[in-house]
């Protein structure tokens, strides 16, 4: 029996700015999305961090989170994530205790390792590349607690405003190493199956034997995202993926440009090259109508065993993006109703 109603739906949003459309207008889509698939029962709404990607507009997630979180009421808002070595994490701790301040019980802080950028911005944003991910997780979590071990450089260093609730940790990651940190401090967990959908089930089993209970966690808890694009069947939905394809042959090629149309991609003619890249970068992600996304995101949950599934999904057009959310939603509505 499929897992997908039984576990709760989730989303990764990056602002994707598409062609004909502004930078503006694409984080205040994110906006618009965020109300749209609260109302749908999805659980929480992450954006992530990129910095000089012409295609996406989500450079500042905790700015993001305010204004998604002063827009919503019940859906946890946070970030998937914030790239922790772009910065001082008594800063990263200062800015999401203020939102927990803000909205409590509404805040999710998900960090990862990854610039989320080339590496030339990368020093523009760090201005250092000396870090130990390890040693800013620490003071990032000692922080949040408010206080560090005895001992520390920075002991009696307090994050304000501390308040009743702090927001969770999440660990994000693509690889072995984000699991077995972790599950190492007993701290929530985040497979980016979008991105290396082969290592899923391996890491997430990886994570969960290691798991070491802790005061913020007594059970290991994973979430796995999937790159997802339905539509009404799977004609439309390859259809509309054509975008993320071209866009991803058009990055490998050192091209940046915005997130393709549809029409666009039909006029485009394609290499073979190119072809093979677009096809090969699509492997992997979750592509078509009811039927087929429902069979597919059940594979994931069996496979990964994940207790919860975030999507992001890469559509061209606002219209086409929430009709995607929305046939997820109604895909797991039927799989709860038939158990």
């Amino acid at each position: 029996m499929s897992r997908l109603g039984s576990v709760p739906l989730s989303v990764l949003d990056l602002a994707m700015v598409g062609s004909g459309s502004t930078d503006a207008e694409a984080v205040n889509r994110s906006v618009d999305l965020a109300q749209h698939v609260e109302r749908l029962g999805y659980t929480r709404f992450w954006t992530a961090e990129h910095h000089n990607t012409a295609s996406v507009a989500s450079s500042a997630p905790d700015l993001m989170a305010l204004r998604i979180a002063d827009s919503t009421s019940t859906i946890r808002v946070g970030s998937g994530g914030v790239m922790l070595p772009n910065h001082s994490p008594l800063q990263v701790a200062e800015r999401y205790l203020t939102l927990e301040a803000f909205h409590p019980g509404r805040i999710d802080l998900g960090i990862g390792r990854a610039p989320g950028t080339d590496m030339r911005t990368a020093h523009a944003v760090r201005r250092s590349d000396a870090l130990d991910y390890a040693k800013q997780v620490e003071e990032l979590a000692g922080f949040l607690d408010g206080a560090l071990p005895s001992g520390h450089r920075y002991e009696g260093i307090r994050a304000l405003p501390q308040g009743p609730s702090r927001p969770p940790l999440w660990f994000l990651g693509s690889s072995m190493s984000s699991a077995a940190l972790a599950a190492a401090r007993g701290e929530r967990y985040v497979f980016a199956a979008h991105l290396a959908p082969h290592l899923a089930g391996v890491a997430v089993q990886h994570y969960r034997e290691r798991f070491k209970p802790s005061r913020a966690l007594k059970r290991p808890y994973a979430i796995v995202s999937a790159a997802v694009i339905a539509a009404d069947d799977d004609l439309q939905a390859e259809r509309l993926a054509g975008s993320s394809a071209l866009a991803y042959t058009q990055t490998v090629a050192g091209r940046l440009h915005l997130l393709p149309s549809p029409k666009e991609v039909e006029a485009h003619r394609w290499t073979d090259q190119e072809r093979a890249i677009g096809q090969s970068y699509l492997q992997g992600q979750v592509i078509g109508g009811p039927q087929t996304v429902a069979s597919d995101l059940a594979d994931v949950l069996d496979v990964t065993g994940a207790d919860e599934l975030m999507v992001t999904s890469t559509v061209h057009s606002a219209e086409d993006h929430r009709r995607s959310f929305e046939i997820i939603a109604e895909i797991a509505a039927a799989a709860k109703a038939s158990r």
